[in-house]
Order: structure tokens, then C-alpha cells, then sequence
């Protein structure tokens, strides 16, 4: 059976003007769940719905090798990083990452984000306004690397969360703001590098349990030490990912200002229901939104022909608000989630399946954790007014996106 095809020599500006619904929509356009185009000059297959999600964390099918385009290798990811990875190695390499998300480590770096948000917030006294997302940066910044035990002068606080957030906003980017993050990730491997030097050399001491130690104290599955690079790589992969929280932060107070009655539900305490709303946070707004992978061998779904070496995305927006698997998805509603079983292939914010075995973000719990003391700290903390003058409107062609203004209030 010849597959659907997204019509014209390259989709790429469609891709661009499109944004986060452009899978979702051409597979409502072409009555599919799959479907062959061409962006960046390259065949794609994309994917929406459950089954292509399970389809997708199939590493029999499907391996990573080779599929992380190296724009975003040097930008986001880092070169030769655990999401270019497979089999043995990419399982020894993950178990690294996994075995720091203990329940005591993520206990720990709960009581970190709070205590952050305090000591920043007594700050704010003397602004008149403060920006939500910029602050939240800073502040997750300096969360990191206490929790990763990663040394970080008061004084270059602002340009490292100057540099992680420019690495992960290159995603989407072309032209300068793509330049920055490849600039940003320079330094920032620059100085990581330095930083997994003086461990090793013992000029600098850390907890066996922080990411530091973990990472340059890490062998291969060949027994082998992570080299300085690829260990600065790693440890990135730590620091970076928790800044990025402070989108999900921006959009859980979005969610508190354009829903005013869960801020209310929120102030009595209910840990369940705060729960319940950084789960529809994190499905709801938009995040990442699609994943690469490549097909290993050749084989038919659907009657569809996969052939080996071709590029597949799966489409993470598309599937969070499928009205096949949510009821009123484009509804924000905590509620949803008050008994529901943990499915690993229809709720994807961070990708699917399963993060011991397949390439999921072995830190969803951290990011669940962070998310819960920064909100709680705003709705329970912290008075503050949100200006009528700001424009928070989330643009869905961004990529990735954030309300316009960043998210500005006055603290009371």
C-alpha cells in the first residue's frame, strides 16, 4: 500500500509556519495516522496517534544511531550524548541517569527548588515588575547545580541560565538565534569541561551521589571512563534539562491566570491535586514537539513499507491532544487525571515508552518534582498582580514556545 504523501518538493516552510499541529493537521488533511513528506531536503515519515508511539519505542524497528541531526546535536543535545545512542551502550550509559533519580536525590531537589524561590523571591522587593520565565531560569539554574554538585559563582549565574536557555530556544531557530545556541553550547561544554577536570584531578570535591561524581566516575560498557567531553556532555544533559522547566513554570502561572479557579483549589494544600495540575500542565501547553528516529530494518505497519535508513518523527504535540485518547483536549482540565493509569504511550510531553529500557527522559520525575515546588511557591508564597498590559499569547508556529511577554507580574 503506497503511504500518503504531504505534497511539494520540500515542507520545510510549511514545518516552519506551521509549528507544534503541523503532523496533527496534515494527518487530519490526509485521513492518517502516517504520512511521507520531505523537510530540510530529507524523506520523513511522521507519525501521530498511540499505536505509532508504541510503533516508535520499538528499538527492534527503530534506532536513534544517526538520527539526531547535528544542528541539534550542537545545539541542544551535544555531540555523541545518551539520545544517539542503542543497545548495550545506550542502556549502560542510561542506568547512569536513572540511577540519580532516587527517591531521597528527588526529595532533595524538591526542597532545593523551593528554598531557591524563597532566597530569589526576597529579592524582588526593590522591582517594580519581575519577568516570570527569566527569573525562573536563573533560579532553576542555580537548583541545578546545587543538586548536580556543580560549583556556580553568584556572579555567573546569569550568563550559564543565559546559555542553557539559548541552547534549548535554538531548536526551532535559524540564523542568529540558531548561532547562539551553538554559541552557548561552546562555552557552556567549555566550562562543564573544566569543571569534570578539577574533579578528576581532585582539586574539587563532591557527594557520591551528585551527578558529578556519578558522570566522571562512570564507566562504559567496556569499563572504560567517559572521556572529558562526552562527560561534560552528560553533565550538561543534567543541568540543561532542569532549566527548561522554567517553560512548564511559565505556563503553570499562565494556567493559574487563565483558570483562576484551580489557583484557588491549590491554596488548601491537596499534594494529589497539585499532582493533578502540573500533569495537565505538562499535557496541555506546548513543549517539545516531536522526537526523531531512524528505521533500522525494513518491515510494514498498516501496510504501510518502512525502509531502513528512512527518518521518522513522532508527533508528541499531536498525541497529547488527540481527541481519540483525551476527551476535550484543547479543555484544560486537571481533572482528567484524578484516576487515571499511567499509560506509557498516550501521555509523551517528554516521549513514551519505557525510560528504563527505551530512550523516554529518564528525568520526567524531576521535572514532575520541580514543577511542583515552583507552582506551589507561587499560589501559596507569593501574592502578586498580573499587568492587563502584557501579551500572553502562546504562538504555536514558535518553536519552542512561551506566552509573548515571558509572563510579567508585580509581587505584593
Amino acid at each position: 500500500m503506497e503511504m500518503p504523501k504531504d505534497k511539494g518538493i520540500d515542507n520545510t516552510f510549511n514545518l516552519l509556519t506551521t509549528g507544534y499541529p503541523y503532523i496533527l493537521e496534515r494527518c487530519k488533511a490526509l485521513n492518517t495516522e502516517v504520512f511521507e513528506t520531505r523537510l530540510m531536503g530529507k524523506k520523513m515519515i511522521c507519525m501521530t496517534g498511540k499505536e505509532a508511539v508504541n510503533l516508535f519505542y520499538d528499538s527492534d524497528l527503530f534506532q536513534r544511531e544517526g538520527a539526531v541531526p547535528k544542528r541539534i546535536q550542537k545545539t541542544l543535545f551535544g555531540q555523541n550524548g545518551v539520545q544517539t545512542m542503542d543497545g548495550e551502550k545506550h542502556i549502560v550509559r542510561k542506568m547512569m541517569f536513572i540511577s540519580l533519580m532516587t527517591e531521597s536525590a528527588l526529595k532533595r531537589l524538591g526542597e532545593i527548588t523551593t528554598e531557591q524561590w524563597r532566597l530569589r523571591a526576597d529579592q524582588w522587593k526593590s522591582h517594580e515588575e519581575i519577568i516570570l520565565f527569566d527569573e525562573a531560569e536563573e533560579i532553576l539554574c542555580r537548583v541545578a547545580c546545587l543538586w548536580a554538585g556543580v560549583p556556580l559563582k553568584e556572579t555567573e549565574v546569569s550568563s550559564r541560565a543565559y546559555d542553557f536557555g539559548a541552547m534549548i530556544d535554538a531548536i526551532g531557530g535559524v540564523g542568529p538565534r540558531y548561532q547562539e545556541g551553538k554559541n552557548a553550547r561552546q562555552r557552556t561544554e567549555s566550562w562543564i569541561k573544566s569543571i569534570i577536570e578539577s574533579f578528576r584531578n581532585g582539586t574539587l570535591a563532591a557527594d557520591e551521589k551528585t551527578a558529578i561524581h556519578t558522570i566522571a566516575t562512570h564507566r562504559d560498557e567496556e569499563g572504560n571512563h567517559l572521556n572529558t567531553q562526552i562527560a561534560a556532555v552528560e553533565l550538561i544533559n543534567i543541568l540543561r534539562p532542569i532549566v527548561a522547566v522554567a517553560r512548564f513554570v511559565a505556563f503553570g502561572a499562565l494556567a493559574f491566570h487563565d483558570f483562576p479557579v484551580y489557583k484557588d483549589k491549590l491554596k488548601n494544600g491537596d499534594r494529589k491535586y497539585l499532582e493533578m495540575f502540573v500533569q495537565e500542565v505538562r499535557r496541555f501547553y506546548p513543549f517539545a514537539p516531536f522526537l526523531g528516529a531512524m528505521v533500522r530494518k525494513d518491515f510494514q505497519w498498516k501496510g504501510f513499507q518502512f525502509k531502513k535508513g528512512t527518518s521518522v518523527l513522532i508527533d508528541l504535540y499531536g498525541v497529547n491532544h488527540d481527541p481519540e485518547l483525551w476527551d476535550a483536549p484543547y479543555e484544560f482540565q486537571p481533572e482528567r487525571f484524578t484516576d487515571r493509569k499511567k499509560d506509557l504511550y498516550d501521555f509523551v510531553p517528554q516521549g513514551g515508552g519505557d525510560p528504563n529500557t527505551g530512550h523516554r527522559c529518564p528525568g520526567e520525575e524531576a521535572t514532575v518534582v520541580i514543577m511542583k515546588s515552583s507552582l506551589s511557591f507561587l499560589v501559596n508564597e507569593l501574592q502578586y498582580d498580573v499587568p492587563d498590559w502584557q501579551d500572553l499569547s502562546v504562538n504555536h508556529v514558535r518553536l519552542p514556545t512561551l506566552p509573548k511577554s515571558r509572563f510579567v507580574f508585580r509581587k505584593l
